[in-house]
């Protein structure tokens, strides 16, 4: 009596072995299918995608959507809440910046990618004020594990947003809209001023057209006549607006400020961390307020980076690795900028570098040297591997 093969728990393993059988018999083997899939395989999650602007929306006075389109047919599928990596050259330098798409996963002629400038930003007023209908571009394919995942999530969400960190809400929400998936959806928007609320009016429409959807602005600096809700998101208002969170999940996305006090309100509300999914936008903006940065150690201290075999460049502890690497124009594979994806891995080979608590390293990466390049900060001379 023959063994059976413990693989044929695998649906459809028998069904392709006694396909590949056939095919022996008949002198054919597999290389074409194989070829096959792999082309279909980068259809779907291309490492590069050519793409041009299409149009400039303005949204708000500090922000702009950019209608990204591709002449090669329809755009790879996405999930609403992930992002792409846009490869730009700003002022001679070579860098790139993750930004979720803000369109719906059903429009696949476009990618929307909504961009607000950032106050000493390097790559977002270049965006908002210089890129032009007609420009070409550069991205991966989508991205990332910050979306709605219905078996594990629930039906009952909450999103926590904060300035252009609505990008993701609306894909989710415009999704969900498309769908009519039997969820309720919460959010929660904060913005500095009444005219910087991004998709203030589709907002509207959409609250007041879906049963599934609330929404609620709180403005943290509201001129006098504004009616609504005032100052920053924090335990007592989520307790207030959100009550009761058991059971409920919760996504954070804004600066990394309000995530982390976002964070910190929401255990102190007891919702576990579990329950909770932060998409952070880009490493800490002041690496000194983290915790374990060095005492009296100022950012901008100068050090050495020595590319081995390659050569060195100045830069200063307070600037993180990535972003130094490419102002010197050395290219390292790079995608979050956050510390999650890790395509960023490098070497130090001597130094020390301090990683705050987004590096989210591996034991095996502490032990034989490896850094997340987008948020790992040089805190003396270093010597790395790229």
């Amino acid at each position: 009596m023959a063994t059976k093969d413990i693989r044929s728990v695998i649906d459809g393993f028998d069904q392709a072995r006694s396909l590949m059988q056939d095919r022996a018999g008949m002198g054919q083997d597999f290389a074409q299918e194989g070829a096959r899939v792999q082309g279909k395989m980068r259809a779907l999650h291309p490492k590069r995608l050519k793409l041009a602007v299409s149009d400039v929306i303005a949204e708000t006075p500090s922000s702009r959507t950019l209608r990204l389109t591709c002449d090669d047919g329809p755009l790879p599928p996405f999930l609403a809440g992930q992002y792409i990596n846009l490869f730009v050259t700003v002022e001679g330098v070579e860098t790139a910046r993750p930004f979720a798409i803000s369109s719906a996963p059903q429009e696949r002629d476009y990618y929307d990618l909504t961009v607000r400038k950032l106050p000493g930003g390097f790559v977002s007023p270049w965006l908002v004020e210089g890129l032009q209908p007609g420009a070409q571009v550069t991205s991966t394919g989508p991205m990332g594990s910050f979306y709605v995942n219905p078996i594990h999530h629930g039906d009952d969400l909450v999103f926590l947003a904060g300035g252009s960190g609505v990008a993701p809400a609306i894909s989710m929400i415009r999704d969900i809209a498309a769908t009519k998936r039997p969820v309720r959806f919460h959010l929660i928007y904060g913005s500095r001023q009444a005219d910087d609320i991004i998709f203030d009016r589709e907002l509207a429409d959409l609250d007041a057209a879906h049963d599934f959807l609330s929404v609620t602005r709180v403005i943290s600096e509201p001129d006098e006549d504004y009616q609504g809700e005032r100052g920053f998101i924090d335990a007592t208002l989520l307790e207030r607006l959100c009550a009761p969170l058991a059971g409920k999940t919760v996504y954070l996305c804004g600066p990394p400020a309000m995530n982390e006090a976002c964070a910190g309100a929401l255990r102190a509300v007891g919702v576990p961390d579990k329950r909770v999914h932060i998409e952070a936008n880009g490493p800490p903006v002041d690496p000194t307020l983290c915790p374990g940065w060095p005492q009296d150690l100022q950012a901008d201290a100068p050090v050495t980076v020595t590319v081995r075999g390659q050569g060195s460049f100045e830069t200063q502890v307070g600037e993180p690795l990535l972003n130094a690497l490419d102002r010197a124009g050395y290219q390292v594979e790079n995608a979050c900028r956050s510390g999650e994806c890790s395509l960023c891995r490098i070497k130090v080979i001597s130094g020390e570098v301090f990683n705050p608590s987004e590096a989210r390293l591996r034991q095996s990466d502490q032990k034989f040297g490896w850094v997340h390049a987008c948020v790992a900060y040089p805190l003396s001379d270093l010597e790395v591997l790229i």
